[in-house]
C-alpha cells in the first residue's frame, strides 16, 4: 500500500516518477488565468488566520461545507472564524475522491509543512499552527507566490479598471514576478442585467467617449482595449453562459445598442444578437493585436436564489449547463476565420461531455504558422479532478496534439492555489508513463521531457508571447 499522499502521489509508474521528479517538478509555474486581486499583490497582504487564507472567496470549499449540512452562517456568513474552520475540517474527511482533499493537503503540505491529513479530531492543532506560520512575513502574498515557483500572473480585469495596481506592481523592483491584467469585458455584454447603463456611463467616463451608438460604444472600447495592451495585456478572456451564435446586421447591432442605452428591455433573442455582435467586433480586435481570446462558456450560475441574496455572485451556488453550443462555437470561428481575423483562440465548457466536441472544433480551424493556435483549455471548474482532467488530456491526444497544449491554470482567488499546477503535472505524467510502459510511445527521455516541460509551461510562454 502506497502512503498518503506520498512524494510519488498518482504516479503509478517508474516512467511516470522520473517524468515528474525530474522534469515537471523543477518547471516553473505560469499562470495565465486567476482571479487574485492586483491591491493585495500590491500592498503585499497578510492574512491573519487560515480561514482567512483558505476559505475566504473559495467556494469551492463552501460546496463541500454546504453538502454536510453547515449553515451558512459559517460559510459566507459572520460566524467567528475559527468555528468556520472547524466546521470545513469536520466536513473535509467526507470528501474522499474529490479534488479538493488532495488540494487541501498539498497545500497544507507545501506552505505549512503539515503532512497529517486534516480532521474534526485533530483541527485546533493545525489551525494554531498554520496560523502561528502566517505571523512570519514569509508568508505574505508575494511570498506565497514566489515560494510557489511563479514567474507570471495574468489577472482578470474589467475594462474600466484604472490598472494602477499593475503598475504599482511593474514599478515595484523588489518583486520580480510579473503579474499582467488580462481583458474580461463581460459586463458590457449584458444589456439584459441591471446595471447595465451605469457601467457604460462608466465607461464613458474612463475612455473619455461620450457612448450613444454601437459606433462610439467600440470606439471606447478600443481605447481601453489599447490601454491593457500598453499595460502587458496579451490574454483576454470571456465568461459566457450562453455560446450561442445569432449575427444581425449592423443596422439592426445599432439599433440593439441605442435601445439599450435607452433603459429598454430587449427580448431573449435580441440579448443573443447583441451578445453575438460584441463577440465578433472583439475577436477582430484582438487578431489586430495578436491577443488570445479565451471563451468561457457552458454555466448556469446563481441557481440557489436564497444564497445568492445572502452572499452575493461567486457564492457556488453554479451548475452546469448541459445544453451543446457546437455549431455556434464552430459558426462564429468561421465568421472570423473567413475574413483572416480569427485570433489565437481557447476553449473552455464546463460540460465534460463536450471534451470530443472541442477537440473536433481544433482541428477545423489550426494553421497560420501557430502551433496549436486553437486550443483546449484546460478540465475547467467542475472538472478540474483526477477523472475530469484525464479524459481532457485522453480526448485531446486521441484528436489532436497533446503535445501543444498549454497546459494549466489556477481559476483562482487562493494565493495558496499553486499545487493545482503540481496536481495537474503528476496526471499529466502519469498519463505520458503508462503509454511509454505499454510500448505506445518510445522511452527517448529527450523528447518526454521536453513534452513535459512544454505542457508544463514552455508551450504557454510561447502561445501568448510571453518574456520571462
Amino acid at each position: 500500500m502506497k502512503g498518503f499522499m506520498d512524494e510519488d502521489f498518482l504516479l503509478t509508474t517508474g516512467t511516470a516518477r522520473k517524468l515528474f521528479h525530474e522534469y515537471a517538478e523543477p518547471t516553473p509555474v505560469l499562470d495565465y488565468h486567476c482571479h487574485l486581486e492586483p491591491k493585495e499583490i500590491a500592498e503585499d497582504r497578510r492574512f491573519r488566520n487560515m480561514t482567512e487564507l483558505w476559505l475566504g472567496g473559495d467556494h469551492y470549499k463552501w460546496r463541500i461545507m454546504r453538502s454536510n449540512g453547515v449553515d451558512e452562517r459559517y460559510i459566507t456568513g459572520d460566524a467567528p472564524d475559527e468555528e468556520k474552520f472547524h466546521a470545513f475540517a469536520e466536513a473535509l474527511p467526507r470528501a474522499i475522491g474529490n479534488p479538493m482533499y488532495h488540494w487541501c493537503h498539498l497545500e497544507l503540505q507545501r506552505y505549512f509543512g503539515i503532512y497529517e491529513p486534516l480532521s474534526g479530531k485533530n483541527w485546533k492543532a493545525i489551525y494554531d499552527a498554520c496560523n502561528e506560520k502566517l505571523q512570519s512575513p514569509d508568508m505574505s502574498a508575494r511570498n506565497l507566490i514566489r515560494m510557489s515557483n511563479v514567474t507570471l500572473v495574468c489577472t482578470t480585469d474589467d475594462p474600466v479598471d484604472d490598472l494602477r495596481y499593475h503598475k504599482q506592481i511593474r514599478d515595484d523592483e523588489t518583486f520580480d514576478v510579473q503579474v499582467l491584467p488580462a481583458w474580461r469585458p463581460d459586463l458590457v455584454m449584458c444589456p439584459e442585467k441591471e446595471g447595465f447603463c451605469d457601467y457604460v456611463k462608466k465607461l464613458t467616463e474612463v475612455s473619455g467617449v461620450a457612448i450613444t451608438d454601437f459606433g462610439s460604444m467600440k470606439q471606447a472600447l478600443v481605447k481601453r482595449l489599447d490601454y491593457f495592451v500598453e499595460n502587458g495585456c496579451r490574454i483576454t478572456d470571456h465568461g459566457l453562459d450562453n455560446a450561442e451564435y445569432r449575427p444581425v446586421s449592423d443596422e439592426e447591432m445599432e439599433l440593439l445598442v441605442t435601445r439599450s442605452l435607452a433603459g429598454e428591455t430587449l427580448t431573449h433573442e435580441e440579448v443573443l444578437q447583441f451578445k453575438t455582435m460584441m463577440m465578433l467586433f472583439f475577436g477582430r480586435e484582438y487578431a489586430a493585436r495578436d491577443l488570445a481570446m479565451q471563451l468561457h462558456y457552458g454555466a448556469k450560475r446563481e441557481n440557489n436564489e436564497r444564497v445568492f441574496k445572502a452572499a452575493g455572485a461567486n457564492a457556488g451556488i453554479d451548475c452546469i449547463n448541459e445544453k451543446g453550443f457546437t455549431a455556434e462555437v464552430a459558426d462564429f470561428l468561421n465568421a472570423l476565420c473567413r475574413t483572416g481575423e480569427l485570433p489565437k483562440t481557447i476553449l473552455y465548457s464546463l460540460n465534460p461531455t463536450d471534451n470530443a466536441v472541442i477537440g473536433t472544433i481544433l482541428g477545423c480551424f489550426q494553421g497560420d504558422g501557430i502551433r496549436g493556435k486553437i486550443q483546449q483549455g484546460s478540465a475547467w471548474w467542475f472538472n478540474d479532478h483526477k477523472p475530469g482532467m484525464t479524459e481532457q488530456i485522453t480526448s485531446l491526444a486521441s484528436l489532436g496534439l497533446l503535445g501543444n497544449f498549454i497546459g494549466m491554470l489556477t481559476d483562482s482567488r487562493s494565493f495558496v492555489s499553486y499545487p493545482r499546477h503540481e496536481y495537474f503535472r503528476r496526471i499529466l505524467c502519469d498519463f505520458i508513463g503508462k503509454l511509454v510502459e505499454n510500448g505506445e510511445y518510445p522511452e527517448d527521455y529527450d523528447l518526454l521531457g521536453g513534452l513535459v516541460k512544454d505542457i508544463s509551461y514552455g508551450n504557454a510562454v510561447a502561445y501568448f508571447g510571453f518574456d520571462v
